[in-house]
Parts: structure tokens; sequence; C-alpha cells
């Protein structure tokens, strides 16, 4: 099967060398990634670079931001879970946006291996020695993709570099694209002296039937947290204090298909709406004061969500 993203794995290099140098220290790690807990003023940028395919145009670069704290929903030695929650400044607006849990020496993460589909699988061994997985959500709690690697603090840098995995169309391209249909990406975090930055190398990439891969263009994401103090995030705490119970809840059963094989299936458009408007009708419910019972959270599983197939086709798989 052809290597996706050569230059990706190239990129990946640059802190791998030292991270395979350095003695791993879980305790600092775990300071590193409790670090990105805040409230921060946040830039979202995204730029294609190199074109890979004859008559391919580039792409206008995109530039959005918004006002997002970082809650700890769950500090174990071995285990971090950081929800993002979205403020709007002038109304006060909350959206729960993406969460990101921290897994030290994860035994097994999820991968995007078709459309709607993430499968199960273990991690390398080797990878994974001293190694943290990463694993991102949607804003239902849905999965989006889980990359593996070691912090580093070369020169007194903390940076968290992935290895290369596979994820869906982001949000910003799946409602205009349709000339491919999966990023192969790394992602590296760094902690700054005012808050973190979330770099992402990433390349577009056709994967046909058959196993093939057209490789379309290269883009680099840069995500900069910067802390703040100018935004009130009171309606952000208020809203998570009222609905973490019930996006506990929610949580769990996503686990029951992610937490080991086969993996699972949505059933819901790519926009994922069919899921995202009942979950975020009951927290919304739930926050009013309004009962919301297990059946109905289950209701809407049973409904959009199922296990992933049997794998037939392995050649989904990042080369490692």
């Amino acid at each position: 099967m052809k290597k996706p993203v050569a230059v990706l794995l190239a990129t990946t290099a640059i802190c791998v060398s030292t991270q395979a140098e350095a003695a791993t220290d879980p305790a600092r790690d775990r300071q590193s990634i409790l670090a990105m807990q805040g409230d921060y003023v946040v830039d979202f940028a995204f730029d294609e670079t190199v074109l890979l395919q004859p008559g391919y145009e580039r792409q206008a670069a995109m530039r959005s931001g918004g006002d997002e704290t970082v809650i700890v929903v769950e500090d174990t030695p071995t285990r971090i879970v950081l929800q993002h929650i979205l403020v709007d400044a002038k109304s006060g607006h909350v959206t729960k946006h993406w969460r990101q849990d921290w897994t030290y020496q994860a035994p097994t993460r999820f991968e995007f291996t078709a459309d709607q589909t993430w499968h199960v699988r273990a991690v390398d061994a080797a990878l994974n020695a001293g190694a943290w997985t990463q694993c991102v959500y949607e804003v239902s709690d849905a999965p989006r993709y889980c990359g593996t690697g070691r912090w580093d603090y070369a020169n007194g840098v903390a940076t968290w570099t992935s290895d290369v995995s596979w994820r869906p169309l982001p949000r910003r391209e799946y409602t205009k694209r349709s000339d491919y249909n999966a990023l192969a990406v790394v992602n590296r975090h760094t902690l700054t002296p005012n808050g973190w930055t979330h770099e992402q190398f990433n390349t577009k990439v056709l994967r046909k039937p058959d196993g093939t891969q057209v490789e379309l263009a290269r883009e680099f994401g840069f995500n900069d947290y910067q802390k703040t103090v100018d935004v009130d995030f009171k309606p952000a705490r208020d809203y998570w204090q009222a609905t973490a119970a019930y996006w506990a809840k929610v949580r769990a059963h996503w686990d029951g298909f992610l937490s080991s094989a086969p993996g699972v299936h949505l059933k819901t458009k790519v926009d994922g709406m069919a899921m995202i408007i009942p979950l975020f009708t009951q927290a919304s419910d739930v926050q009013a004061g309004k009962p919301v019972t297990d059946a109905q959270i289950a209701a809407v599983f049973t409904q959009w969500v199922d296990n992933a197939p049997a794998e037939v086709n392995a050649s989904a798989r990042v080369a490692k």
C-alpha cells in the first residue's frame, strides 16, 4: 500500500528523534495536559500549502475565532478529560464544543476507517511506550480522531506530537468538498507563555475502495489559545455545572462502542445533526430542571448508532 503523507512522517521526526531519547515523566506530562485548562481567546487558521495533483487549485485560506473555556472533567494519574465550551461574548450564548481525552499508554484507540465508521484497534507497543493517546470528540461526543505520542521538553518547551492518523473531513469543508474523503494528520500541542497552540499537519486524501490513495494537497492548521480575563465565562461554567451529569451519561453510551472492538458506525448524515439536535435539546431540558431519563438518551443511540462492521480491507490503515 502507498505510504500516505511522506512529508508528515518527516515532520513528525522533528520531535520524535528527541522523544525517543528522553526519559518519560508521566507526572510532568499530566501537568502539561492540565495546563491547557482555562479561559481563552482562540484564533483558528488553515492554509493549503503544497498542491499534489495536476490542475488542483489552492483553496481559500480559512480564518475564524472565538472565546472558549477548557474545563477539567476527569483527572487521574493515567487519564485526563478536557471539555471545551464556547461563549458568545455579546449574547452570553453557550455552545458545548469539542472534547479531548488523554490516556497514558492506552491499550486501544479508535481510528477513522470509512464514511461514518471508526474501528477500535490496539496501539502498537513500540509507539505506546511512555506515550499519551489523545482522542478528540465532536460536540455530541461522537468520535473524531486519536493520535499517540510522547511529550518532549527539549530547551524548556513542552510539546506533544502525535503519530500520523486518519480523521474525517472537518466541519469547515465537508459541506463544500467531495473530492477527498479523509485527512491524514499529525497533531502538535505546545505550551506557550500565555496559553497553548495546536498545530495540524494535514494531507487531504481520496481513499478509494480498492485501497489506493490519491493525495490532493497538504494543509497547515494553527489554533492559537491565548489566555484572557476580559471575557465572562460564567455562563459556560453554569451550563457545565447544570449538565455535567447528563453529558457523563452520554459519554458512557459512546464508551460502550469505543472501549473495545469492533467500534462504531453512525447512521446519521455526515453533519451529525440527527444526534446533535436531540442530545443538545435534552441537555437544555436538564439545565432548565426538566427530567431526562436514561431511556430517552438510549433511544437516540438506538436510532442512530451501530457497531462498526467487521473489517474487510485492512488497507485503510495508516502505514507505520
